[in-house]
């Protein structure tokens, strides 16, 4: 596995070199013979073809790295974010921590306007497993609280896509997390 992933950063590495390179060649515009426009003419569709296998390196490198078959994705929206102003996140899967973020006021903004945010990919075992997500912020008052949440799952050999959602409560005036599975 190791090999492919070297082997899969090596060959990124250079096509993205290859792509800079490209991008950067000064070609006239206004040539004045026949010759100039077929160089520029073939250099445009071999810089093309270029960004075009980069693209698909990236994808197969994705692939090779998270298998369906053992992939888990996490996600992370705020619907108003009146009773938490996010600070942080912090992501457990089977006790073992995976992922955690700090908001910036840019970051907590853009959630709280409709954003998703991917907090986790990675691959586990097939089986049972259990998600424990801890949201910390601040209430509407100024003061530092945290939200918990566990979640069971069985992953099977499908992707496995969680979304953790954070939700204004009006009834009980403080955020709620709700965990919704994506099916495929």
């Amino acid at each position: 596995m190791t090999t492919v992933r070297k082997s899969c950063t090596s060959l990124t590495r250079l096509f993205a070199v290859t792509a800079v390179l490209l991008g950067s060649l000064v070609i006239p515009t206004h040539a004045e013979d026949n010759n100039k426009g077929a160089l520029a003419s073939e250099l445009e569709d071999i810089k093309s073809q270029v960004l075009k296998l980069n693209r698909d390196l990236f994808i197969l490198e994705e692939d090779l790295l998270f298998p369906a078959s053992t992939q888990i994705a996490v996600f992370v929206s705020v619907d108003v974010g009146r009773f938490l102003k996010l600070d942080s996140v912090e992501l457990k899967i089977d006790d073992n921590n995976v992922s955690g973020f700090l908001y910036t006021e840019r970051q907590r903004k853009a959630l709280e306007q409709g954003g998703i945010q991917r907090i986790y990919l990675g691959n586990i075992k097939m089986g049972p497993h259990l998600l424990t997500a801890i949201f910390t912020g601040n209430d509407a008052e100024g003061r530092t609280v945290q939200r918990a949440i566990t979640h069971n799952f069985d992953k099977t050999d499908e992707t496995v896509m969680i979304e953790l959602k954070v939700e204004d409560s009006e009834s009980s005036y403080r955020a709620d997390i709700k965990v919704e599975q994506w099916a495929l």
